[in-house]
């Protein structure tokens, strides 16, 4: 029932002040909770992924809050759980809804024939890609044969790369907010290594879906 009263609270708060105003409160809200903010960050995760509501915007935030380490634990988790939930009400709750919203989206039908051959190799590549919106794909896959473990350990493989690179991205963009106030300013050296790992990162996780991209297409012709 506490679940349900928050999601339904959630609900009603988006839809008055939009989530452009109310996440960035929660995760100032988040932020000062110490032990327990990495716990709300992946209960936020959830309903934001539930509710059809942008990751982004928290998955770089965790880099800000959290760190790069931390930061990519704690999204790893919430966006593995979020796409379960997903998945699960797709599946057994909003079946109807979901079958009409992607009728006719030839995508979403290649992909269904595909997993049913090729299961758990199709959601990692999708899940490497960004050509599919990654929260209406969620609800997609429970109208699918894919089993419930599959889905979550696939998705959980297939999300690792973004996850890294967005976290990254937010961490660094901490280092160079602070900049100019820190008390322990970075070296020289730090800061080489921080662009050079943030370059290596993005590039290899654009390496790695335009690689996806290319294989999910010659899997699902086949």
């Amino acid at each position: 029932m506490a679940i349900l009263f928050i999601a339904i609270s959630l609900l009603i708060a988006v839809h008055f002040l939009g989530p452009q105003t109310l996440f960035p409160a929660l995760l100032n809200l988040v932020a000062d909770l110490d032990t327990w903010g990495g716990l709300w960050f992946i209960l936020l995760y959830i309903f934001a992924t539930v509710l059809f509501i942008p990751g982004s915007i928290l998955t770089l935030s965790a880099g800000v809050l959290f760190g790069v380490v931390h930061g990519s634990l704690l999204v790893s988790a919430g966006s593995t759980l979020g796409a379960t939930a997903a998945f699960l009400i797709g599946r057994y709750v909003t079946r109807k809804w979901v079958s009409k919203k992607i009728q006719g989206n030839s995508q979403f039908k290649t992909i269904n024939q595909a997993v049913s051959e090729k299961t758990w190799k199709i959601v990692v590549l999708t899940r490497l890609t960004p050509v599919l919106p990654f929260n209406l794909l969620n609800y997609a896959f429970g109208l699918t044969k894919i089993s419930l473990a599959t889905y979550v350990l696939s998705s959980w493989i297939g999300m690792i790369p973004a996850t890294v690179m967005y976290v990254y991205v937010g961490s660094l963009a901490k280092d160079i907010a602070a900049l100019g106030t820190s008390q322990q300013p970075l070296t020289s050296a730090e800061w080489i290594f921080n662009f050079f790992g943030l370059g290596i990162t993005v590039a290899l996780a654009f390496y790695i879906a335009r690689v996806a991209q290319q294989i999910l297409g010659r899997k699902c012709n086949e």
